[in-house]
């Protein structure tokens, strides 16, 4: 039996499959990003046993006895200080610990070279080739990076509200849609509420769909900031591939994320992206946590797994 486990920020999701890839069973746990301090130690250790616990009895494997030929796990906080503790609750006789960003990747080609672009509330893009190299570019945070996540749209889009309100910025329908989302007298009274823990990271990047809403009824100061986001990721995708891939060679870009579940800056992406040789750009073959199933059976020696019977689920 393999075990692939994708622990994150809102959700754990774990896969059971067997030695053909049939996936026998999954499980849902809450958040396991972090582990620090008792509180975060107790819900990563209660995420794990209740997302492995219930693959393991959808399988029809008794978790207080399951052994695997391999595990992977990768959570979004980092795999550093998880290991320890994997290792006392998981049996299985290759233990991989490893980041989000690899097994979304894996997930996303199948397990085949190639490179995916992650943008939710932050952004990053990673790649992997055929020798097994990786590199990244971008994931630098909130404050030194994350271009074209979800939070740097809503902070590009309150700079265009405040430019507009101060008289030095073209008109823009996001003034009032941010306004109104959040009960706000004006964008100065919404800069300096956002400065306070009266909104959290994620709740900000809530609002990127605002920036959307706009661009689709037509706003250009919205539109121009979601093409200039797609341009960003598609520089982060060219970065990656600069460091991995020759020249023409054909490999799989995707992406993943909720901003992409906006068309205009989707398909000014993929456009981008496909203006360079060998690139060719489309959604993720399979979820994050099949790719840290896949990544299971690499490491016990399968070179193309494949999977089947995967359930169709949202994170």
């Amino acid at each position: 039996m393999f075990l692939g486990v994708d622990g994150g920020q809102s959700a754990t999701i774990a896969l059971v499959a067997d030695a053909s890839g049939r996936v026998l069973g999954m499980g849902r746990g809450g958040p396991c990003n972090h582990v620090g301090g008792p509180e975060g130690r107790e819900k990563f250790l209660t995420a794990i046993r209740e997302s492995v616990g219930e693959a393991c009895r959808n399988a029809g494997l008794d978790p207080s006895l399951a052994r695997f030929r391999a595990a992977c796990l990768g959570f979004s906080g980092g795999p550093e200080d998880k290991r320890a503790l994997l290792e006392q609750m998981l049996r299985a006789d290759e233990l991989i610990v490893t980041t989000d960003a690899l097994i979304a990747l894996s997930g996303a080609t199948g397990g085949e070279p190639g490179i995916i672009a992650i943008a939710g509330t932050g952004s990053i893009a990673f790649g992997r080739n055929a020798d097994g190299r990786t590199a990244r570019a971008g994931g630098w945070g909130y404050i030194f990076g994350d271009e074209g996540g979800a939070f740097d749209l809503v902070r590009q889009a309150l700079r265009a509200a405040l430019r507009y309100e101060e008289g030095w910025g073209p008109p823009t329908s996001l003034h009032g849609l941010l306004l109104e989302a959040t009960e706000s007298s004006s964008a100065n009274q919404l800069l300096h509420r956002f400065y306070t823990t009266e909104f959290s990271r994620p709740q900000i990047a809530r609002f990127a769909v605002l920036v959307d809403r706009a661009a689709c009824e037509g706003d250009a100061v919205a539109r121009e900031i979601l093409e200039n986001a797609a341009a960003q990721l598609a520089a982060l995708v060219a970065a990656v591939r600069g460091q991995l891939f020759a020249p023409g060679e054909t490999i799989r870009v995707a992406y993943i994320g909720g901003v992409f579940r906006s068309e205009i800056l989707r398909q000014r992406f993929c456009a981008l992206v496909e203006s360079e040789a060998g690139n060719v750009c489309g959604p993720p073959m399979y979820p994050p946590a099949a790719g840290a199933l896949l990544e299971a059976m690499r490491a016990a020696g399968q070179r193309h797994p494949r999977l089947s019977d995967l359930p169709a689920f949202e994170k």
